[in-house]
């Protein structure tokens, strides 16, 4: 994405203001007016002290009073440009977590947590960094050299002529260092990356780290990269060093220039003393402005990359996205068909081959097959965390793709065999399943899913903060919860897949009774290892590699002595809890 581009994608973000950006645009003309006032006033003085005292004062005080206007708009635009910058930053904070929460699993698995915070975080910084220096700074400079130019040229066109090589050779060197160093650049940005989600790996799995004494070896590993940043960042200072001695060189030789050839125009009479001196004011005003702009080019360079990451990901489209004005799912009683169902993560290797299944509002169903048989894939398309690539799912005869994905997933409660917990208390891990509900509800759902002993034993009760990914609880601890989460969502819909797999068999006992009346009239789906779950269940949906290998009641399976059978047989599945505890 070249520069200017993405520096107009990045003014852009400030739409949502414009009143007050086009204000500031104004004040910005002000200040920039003052800047080529202030050099013709002393140069006027200059001429007028040698002649008339009088008009000198008078000269004077108008520089004064136009100086004053100037502090005074400088003052209004840095006052109101921080508060519009720290505005946008956290609008645009608000932005890219809504957007990127919002895109596909299969994005979030390709992308580590940790690369998508630094590139928010980086991104988001400099921003700020943008929008406040292009109203404090770049913007008057721009207006300085638009209205500058067009004036040095009517005062004398042979002294404005080096003001202008100065600026062609500005922009010469500026571009040259961009296009020489850019691949470079975005090269040690990557590395960048590569540091956070190394980092943000090691933090994710402190534990493992530890106690397979790999502290010293990550170490290692970092330091390693952190030095690959360097080698292939320093080429590319030595660049942009170099232009900065360049660029300062020309500009000191383009003062000397101004002198001289000012010098020779005096003794010819095409100029006065005070013109040389507006002249000699302008090219400082202006010297200083373009070094000013060159320092901001080299910082926008330096950032490019990484505020092209952060718009790539906002240019990310989510791969799940309702149809325009489609309707919600309302009065669900929970018939559910999947017809000639099939996907795959990989197109090459489809995960689901033509699914076919009905089940009636009500009822509970039993997936089981061997491990990688497709059961969490295929109840994953149920709640659209994927759309099938052929066939399709109804639920009460209505395509769930013909639906708004909110209505859809209000009305299917999931526990997930890895139940997720938030950094956050228990009341709020909890509040999850239902923002609304009250302490009651909360109390009620927490006894059901046999939760109120632990959490009355944690220091705070339901205050009592849960660590990252609710390391701080147990296994046991951590399921409870996200049952009893599932209760409050009070959903027709439910999804349970290995929803007691971390219980002891005998709190499995109590957890099953609470389960047994939250499925109660609503239809069911169990990623089942206990056999009182299968041999209970409604209909028994037997995958192997994808494909629906096997249907029925579990009676009728073992008799059909297939797959199922031999599952049975081999002790794939858990003894009943009741046994194991009777």
């Amino acid at each position: 994405m070249p520069i200017l581009r993405l520096y107009v994608r990045v003014l852009g973000l400030l739409a949502a203001e414009r009143t007050l950006a086009i204000t500031l645009a104004l004040t910005n003309l002000a200040v920039a007016c003052v800047f080529f006032i202030e050099p013709m006033l002393f140069g006027k003085v200059v001429d007028a002290l040698s002649g008339d005292s009088g008009r000198a004062m008078r000269l004077i005080v108008l520089w004064a009073i136009v100086g004053f206007l100037g502090v005074a708009a400088g003052v209004w635009t840095s006052l109101y440009a921080d508060r519009l910058a720290h505005r946008r930053r956290l609008a645009a904070i608000a932005l890219y977590f809504e957007h990127a929460s919002a895109l596909s699993l299969g994005f979030h698995s390709d992308h580590h947590t940790g690369r998508l915070a630094r590139i928010m975080n980086m991104g988001v910084g400099n921003l700020f960094g943008l929008w406040l220096s292009f109203f404090r700074d770049h913007l008057s400079t721009l207006f300085a050299i638009v209205v500058m130019i067009p004036v040095a040229l009517w005062m004398n066109w042979k002294l404005a002529l080096l003001m202008i090589a100065l600026m062609i050779m500005f922009a010469v060197t500026n571009a040259v260092a961009i296009r020489r160093t850019h691949k470079a650049q975005g090269e040690v940005e990557d590395l960048h990356n590569e540091i956070a989600t190394r980092a943000g790996d090691v933090f994710g799995n402190v534990s493992i780290v530890q106690s397979f004494t790999r502290l010293a070896a990550e170490a290692v590993a970092l330091k390693e990269m952190m030095a690959r940043v360097l080698d292939a960042q320093y080429p590319v200072l030595r660049g942009w060093a170099l232009l900065s001695v360049l660029n300062r060189a020309a500009s000191t030789l383009t003062i000397v220039a101004i002198f001289a050839l000012g010098s020779s125009l005096h003794t010819q009479g095409e100029i006065t003393v005070g013109g040389i001196v507006s002249f000699v004011g302008f090219s400082m005003l202006l010297i200083g402005r373009l070094e000013q702009f060159a320092a901001f080019i080299s910082t926008l360079f330096f950032q490019t990359q990484s505020l092209e990451d952060f718009f790539a990901v906002l240019d990310e489209r989510p791969a799940i996205v309702d149809k325009p004005n489609a309707p919600a799912l309302t009065g669900v009683r929970g018939e559910v068909v999947f017809d000639h169902v099939s996907f795959g993560y990989d197109p090459v290797q489809p995960a689901l081959h033509d699914l076919s299944f009905n089940v009636a509002a009500g009822s509970t169903i039993a997936l089981v097959g061997p491990t990688g048989a497709g059961k969490t894939t295929a109840l994953s398309l149920l709640y659209r965390a994927y759309d099938p690539s052929e066939g399709r799912i109804t639920i009460d005869g209505q395509d769930i793709r013909e639906v708004s994905l909110e209505s859809l997933r209000k009305n299917i409660g999931v526990v997930f065999q890895d139940p997720g917990m938030f950094y956050r208390s228990i009341l709020e891990n909890l509040r999850v399943g239902n923002p609304d509900a009250d302490l009651t509800q909360i109390e009620a759902a927490v006894a059901a899913a046999e939760a109120t002993g632990f959490i009355a034993r944690k220091p705070e009760g339901f205050e009592t903060m849960v660590s990252e990914r609710g390391r701080s609880l147990s296994g046991g601890e951590r399921q409870r919860l996200a049952i009893a989460r599932a209760m409050l969502k009070n959903a027709p819909i439910l999804v349970l897949d290995e929803a007691t797999s971390a219980l002891d068999n005998a709190t499995e006992v109590r957890i099953q009774r609470a389960l047994n009346a939250l499925t109660k009239g609503r239809t069911t789906f169990v990623i089942a290892h206990r056999l009182s779950t299968v041999r209970h269940a409604d209909m028994i949906l037997v995958l192997d590699q994808g494909r629906l290998v096997e249907s029925g009641r579990f009676d009728e399976l073992i008799r059909l002595g297939g797959l199922f059978a031999q599952l049975a047989a081999d002790g794939k599945f858990a003894p009943d809890a009741e046994e194991a505890t009777a």
